[in-house]
């Protein structure tokens, strides 16, 4: 294995499975390599771009390069795309791997593997990728719809950090059923419920089921004339998360226009701290997307009214 500084830190990505999988991941590569407890910290994209970078030593999990990483004793694992190549810091990049695959085949060179380690990565990386082409892509779906239903440091919480605990795990049946009740009902209604943000970007309402196989069916059966199609969800702490699905590429413009990334067809963005409802979140995005556009609505119920008109002009 190439030599890596022993980090003061790792960090890795706080919205999903794979952000889970490659810091757990690369905690244990560094208590087998310097036989010390290195501490976890896990953000999401917004307040990432905020973190001050002040440690000497660090360990980056599934998030994308760029200059502010490229440190001496810096050590990026990760998928996204990026056009710059490291100069002082460390890069390992595969566009074609999840950064838990990724962080995986380094613990794997120091005996770390498994069988258990083993399904549970690909399970990651076909559900990360989106491989929908993989026979495990419904299954998948449900371990990665774990850390969105429960949270990152819930999950982490309950399974001890252990990860390996999250194969075949009682939860599972929960998504199961979820997506198998829930998804259908939740697609249905959805598709009569897509307003305009932009020219390019739909806003997609959801009341229940699985946003992102929701949206991934929308995008698939070419149910909306937007590429871009985007769902919003408030935590419990107040904030709103954007999240967007494309087919071809689209959705990551757009994710950054808002602070955010992720990958090409799948990302987020975290929106400010001045949002504070889904109707505020939709004014804010007209705003930011349509810079020229004249007021935007005020609230969802206005977003209907439209959708109802333009339904009975179908009609």
């Amino acid at each position: 294995m190439t030599q890596f500084a022993k980090p003061d830190v790792i960090i890795t990505h706080e919205s999903d499975l794979d952000g889970l999988i490659a810091g757990v991941l690369l905690q244990r590569l560094a208590r087998k390599v310097f036989d010390a407890h290195v501490p976890l910290e896990a953000y999401h994209y917004n307040v990432w771009k905020q973190r001050d970078l002040r440690e000497k030593s660090a360990w980056v999990a599934d998030f994308t390069f760029e200059q502010r990483l490229d440190k001496a004793n810096w050590l990026v694992v990760d998928h996204h795309v990026t056009e710059l190549r490291p100069q002082q810091g460390q890069l390992i990049h595969d566009v074609n791997k999840s950064a838990g695959l990724l962080c995986y085949e380094l613990c794997c060179e120091q005996g770390l593997g498994s069988p258990v380690l083993d399904r549970l990565v690909h399970l990651n990386n076909v559900s990360d990728l989106f491989l929908e082409e993989d026979s495990d892509f419904i299954l998948a779906g449900d371990y990665a719809n774990l850390v969105k239903i429960y949270g990152f440091w819930n999950l982490h919480a309950l399974l001890g950090g252990e990860i390996e605990k999250l194969l075949d795990h009682p939860l599972l049946e929960v998504m199961a059923a979820k997506r198998r009740i829930e998804d259908p009902l939740g697609l249905e209604w959805s598709k009569g419920n897509v307003a305009e943000i932009s020219p390019n970007v739909g806003f997609v309402d959801t009341v229940i089921g699985n946003n992102n196989l929701i949206v991934h069916q929308l995008l698939e059966q070419q149910a909306t004339r937007y590429p871009v199609l985007l769902t919003m969800f408030r935590r419990t702490n107040g904030v709103v998360i954007a999240s967007l699905r494309s087919r071809n590429g689209e959705a990551l413009k757009v994710a950054e226009k808002l602070q955010g990334g992720g990958h090409a067809n799948a990302c987020g963005a975290v929106l400010p701290r001045s949002v504070k409802t889904i109707p505020d979140a939709v004014n804010y995005l007209r705003q930011v997307l349509n810079p020229k556009r004249d007021a935007p609505l005020n609230s969802l119920e206005n977003i209907f009214a439209e959708l109802e008109g333009e339904q009975a002009a179908r009609r």
